[in-house]
């Protein structure tokens, strides 16, 4: 079985539910998707270390840190993180705030970000994108480059549209449709 098999399978069986759910975004399903089931599990980590690496390597972009915004990236930018540790350029992990903290250093990125840095976004499930901008928004205000968007699951309802229509191009791990086929074989 390959990574993506294995990944599919796990949010098939741990993440995805069946009902009538309303999501973040307001929006009405059928299905529910908590990628944390899977993201916060050894076996998903794992998985998505390796699989999130191999497909940044393949992608091209040039990048010195992954991260997006809490809570949903940060298991799987620190699984991806740790994967590269051994690797001839190994991948810093960072965490986008929701708010800016209001004591300390104030910061709205966590982490060891750096004012220059080339990145990914990574998004664990994206519905309209929203989450996703957000994270470009605060990278870009401090002054990185956004190479592109990194999904754990797309859910395939115009999320993709509106990243791509900020100028940043996005990868999936894995389709909605792909986890809802697993469900009903």
């Amino acid at each position: 079985m390959t990574d993506h098999s294995m990944l599919v399978t796990l949010l098939a069986e741990r993440s995805t539910k069946r009902g009538q759910f309303t999501l973040a975004s307001g929006k009405q399903s059928k299905y529910y998707i908590d990628a944390r089931l899977t993201t916060m599990s050894p076996e998903g980590l794992s998985i998505i270390g390796r699989l999130g690496l191999s497909t940044l390597r393949q992608s091209g972009w040039a990048i010195d840190a992954i991260g997006g915004l809490t809570l949903g990236a940060d298991p799987i930018s620190y699984a991806i993180s740790y994967a590269s540790a051994e690797s001839d350029h190994p991948l810093r992990a960072f965490t986008v705030r929701k708010e800016i903290k209001t004591h300390g250093t104030g910061r709205l990125i966590e982490g060891p970000f750096r004012e220059g840095d080339h990145v990914v976004v990574i998004e664990d499930v994206i519905t309209t994108g929203g989450s996703a901008l957000r994270a470009i928004e605060a990278v870009r205000a401090a002054r990185g480059t956004v190479e592109g968007v990194l999904a754990l699951v797309d859910r395939e309802e115009a999320g993709r549209q509106a990243i791509e229509s900020a100028g940043v191009s996005i990868i999936s791990l894995v389709l909605a449709s792909q986890i809802i086929k697993t469900l009903e074989s």
